[in-house]
């Protein structure tokens, strides 16, 4: 089992983007996923950072796929889409529609926002040309097992999402120009004052989801640091990370130790939580009654 860093959800400028690849390029990972995720309009404040970044993990030794957009909806996207294609590049396919312009016989890498829950879909999609699939976050640990061993009979690695906050949603609406009564048209990209996402609470004040422009997010941060013998016994070929503004290196070094070996499930969450958004972890879609449970006490453990 090994480790793939997925997308940057979040609208961080030029310099923060950069600086963040070029930390990457020294962790322990196999893979990293680039591009745009949630909202096209953010890209061309930090498109141009893409291509040394892609020049840096590949001399680093990683494998390197850029995303499509979780919603395709506007004619200059479906261009972008397309052109992504053309690339070279691995492409991983977080929006169906995009197979409508993949050429013939191309192959692609799948997102965990494709809703692969069985095997008849993910076969499908293996027909169709996927060579990598992660998992969407919210499977439990069986039906994982049950997909992960119809892709070691394709030849096809899983993945299963292994830390980050949760992707529960996508709309055509902007939640952080909303919050801030402006129109999404005009929204003078205030979900870049947010590098990690926004929290939302209850109307009793309980913190229960974040936003991130037009994205929806788990409050908790998931993470699978209890999860990695069952995972490997399951055959999972990789955990994916997901980006956040802040120790991200250090939690990629974190998990690679926790894949070895060097340290136990519960010094690996002991070490993750003082480096997540307010401290808490879950991995409640895998193993409990909730996404937000932790498995490893009754309540979402936090930092003290």
């Amino acid at each position: 089992m090994d480790l793939t860093v997925g997308p940057n959800f979040f609208f961080w400028d030029a310099t923060r983007v950069r600086a963040f690849y070029h930390d990457l390029a020294e962790t322990p990972v196999a893979r990293v996923v680039l591009g745009e995720l949630v909202c096209s309009k953010r890209l061309p404040f930090w498109q141009d950072e893409i291509g040394p970044a892609i020049d840096r993990l590949g001399a680093a030794g990683k494998e390197v796929a850029l995303t499509s957009l979780a919603l395709i909806t506007l004619r200059r996207e479906r261009r972008q889409t397309a052109d992504l294609f053309e690339t070279g590049l691995p492409v991983e396919v977080n929006d169906l529609s995009a197979l409508a312009h993949l050429p013939a016989g191309q192959p692609f890498w799948v997102g965990p926002l494709v809703n692969v829950y069985n095997e008849g879909t993910l076969r499908w999609l293996i027909r169709r040309g996927a060579r990598r699939v992660c998992l969407p976050p919210e499977l439990t640990l069986e039906s994982v097992a049950v997909l992960a061993r119809l892709g070691r009979e394709e030849g096809v690695p899983i993945e299963v999402w292994g830390h980050g906050r949760l992707p529960l949603a996508i709309s055509a609406r902007c939640y952080h120009a909303r919050l801030h009564d402006r129109a999404k048209d005009s929204c003078q990209f205030v979900c870049g004052e947010d590098p990690d996402g926004r929290d939302v609470a209850t109307l009793d004040h309980q913190r229960f989801l974040a936003v991130n422009g037009v994205q929806t997010l788990s409050q908790s941060t998931a993470s699978m640091a209890l999860q990695i013998d069952a995972l490997r016994e399951a055959g999972v070929a990789a955990l994916r990370l997901s980006p956040q503004s802040r120790d991200f290196a250090e939690i990629c070094r974190a998990y690679a130790a926790g894949l070895a070996g060097q340290q136990s499930g519960a010094d690996l969450a002991a070490r993750l939580r003082p480096l997540v958004p307010d401290g808490i972890l879950s991995d409640g879609f895998l193993t409990g009654p909730a996404g937000a449970a932790w498995s490893g006490d009754a309540t979402p453990a936090r930092v003290q």
